[in-house]
């Protein structure tokens, strides 16, 4: 079907309602042109920062040519949705902001990262976008498309922020100013020709505080993230021994980390999800480390369905939650009776790494 300027206006229009009825928060549309960005990606692989995530090199360039890995795109339809749970205080004296540091300032306290509280966003956005793709194709008939959710080699954020989705800030994540950065992103390269959207600019000014929070350093100047000091690549993305020097850095964080989103003040505007799919599970914003270190493989598996954190397994959240048990020796819990009993009871853990972790830890409150 071919389609006139002003039915491919009206349909990008429709595509951008569809969406929001779907609980988008916005879409907007570019190009697939990320020629600018290719050069900082090749950098950034060549320095090695990438870690153990080989993926970001498998594909070469192709990360940066949605065309080479769609052929026939000339459009991404660019999607980002909240993803702070629904009774999330967002305004006033104990905002999630200020709670979030509580968390962070209690030596017994699990701290999880926010996006991981709920249903995995994977899921979630891939079948939302899925949704969108048949109402188009219900619009106008069979056309080329794919949809994406962080699972294949497209440079989601350099897209985005062509779209006008936002601008990249100084920790290297897509800053909305509107709802700072606490959303999800999604696309769908298609074969329509699109009216693309502009720009929206930067707007970090002179503010470095994103750099200042980091607890690792890991942010190395504006918009360069070594991503072997990240708290959230040592706890979900590094497979083997978390390193010894990094070790007291990471606090109590035993998935991932929010320092620099939370430091942000653009994310004063963060906004509360619309899906109930991102509310929060199994206390996973209040529990102890006490109580989910004791979690069998069985009760991991079990509570995590559907989780994004059942894909590190028992054996890295163990790992995880040992590093932060030592640390809470440092935060005034030195000793403390039952995070020592806590770590005994896996001293003889099947696993040679949860042994390793939890021998380390014992040794900090020794």
């Amino acid at each position: 079907m071919s389609l006139s300027e002003t039915n491919l206006a009206e349909l990008a229009l429709s595509i951008k309602r569809w969406g929001t009825e779907l609980g988008f928060a916005e879409i907007r549309i570019t190009d697939v042109d990320l020629r600018h960005a290719e050069a900082g990606l090749q950098a950034w692989l060549d320095a090695g920062m990438h870690g153990e995530m080989d993926y970001m090199a498998a594909h070469g360039m192709k990360r940066a040519r949605p065309a080479e890995l769609v052929p026939g795109t000339i459009r991404v339809v660019s999607a980002r949705m909240n993803y702070l749970p629904r009774d999330t205080e967002t305004s006033g004296e104990h905002d999630w902001r200020e709670r979030e540091a509580a968390r962070l300032a209690d030596p017994g306290a699990a701290v999880i990262s926010v996006y991981a509280r709920g249903r995995d966003y994977h899921k979630v956005l891939r079948a939302r976008l899925q949704q969108l793709a048949d109402k188009v194709k219900a619009e106008i008939g069979d056309f080329g498309y794919r949809v994406f959710t962080d699972s294949a080699p497209v440079m989601e954020l350099p897209l985005a922020e062509k779209a006008g989705l936002g601008w990249r800030g100084k920790h290297t994540l897509l800053l909305s100013r509107t709802a700072g950065s606490m959303f999800f992103m999604g696309e769908f390269l298609v074969d329509l020709p699109l009216p693309i959207d502009e720009p929206t600019g930067a707007h970090c000014g002179q503010c470095s505080a994103c750099i200042t929070a980091c607890p690792t350093q890991a942010i190395l100047g504006p918009g360069k993230l070594d991503a072997r000091r990240c708290i959230s690549y040592l706890t979900i993305e590094l497979k083997n021994a978390i390193p010894l020097e990094l070790r007291p850095l990471i606090g109590n964080r035993i998935y991932g980390c929010d320092d620099c989103q939370t430091a942000c003040p653009w994310n004063k505007f963060a906004q509360r999800a619309v899906l109930p799919d991102f509310d929060e599970r199994h206390g996973l914003g209040s529990a102890s480390m006490i109580e989910l270190f004791a979690w069998s493989e069985d009760d991991f598996n079990r509570k995590m369905e559907g989780s994004p954190i059942r894909r590190i397994g028992h054996e890295r959240w163990l790992r995880n939650i040992a590093v932060g048990l030592g640390n809470a020796a440092a935060a005034g819990a030195k000793g403390d009776a039952a995070i020592v009993a806590a770590l005994l009871s896996r001293r003889d853990d099947p696993s040679a790494l949860v042994r390793e972790h939890v021998e380390w830890a014992l040794a900090c409150h020794a």
